[in-house]
């Protein structure tokens, strides 16, 4: 999956947690990217937006 032009950014609720979060990109059509902020050259997942926002749905009723 080609994550170029992807715009990664940080939870508001991540904090000053010295970047020990996930990044979420989902302005590219059709995918939605997460990485690890400590590691941004690193590999990254690859979701349909409609498995993230399953994800994302259970998480918050779990969370």
């Amino acid at each position: 999956m080609d994550l170029t032009g992807a715009r990664w950014r940080k939870s508001t609720k991540s904090g000053n947690n010295q970047g020990d979060c996930v990044e979420v990109a989902d302005n590219l059509p059709g995918v939605v990217g997460v990485r690890d902020s400590k590691d941004p050259t690193g590999p990254a997942l690859a979701f349909t937006p409609a498995a993230w926002r399953g994800f994302v749905a259970r998480v918050a009723k779990h969370g």
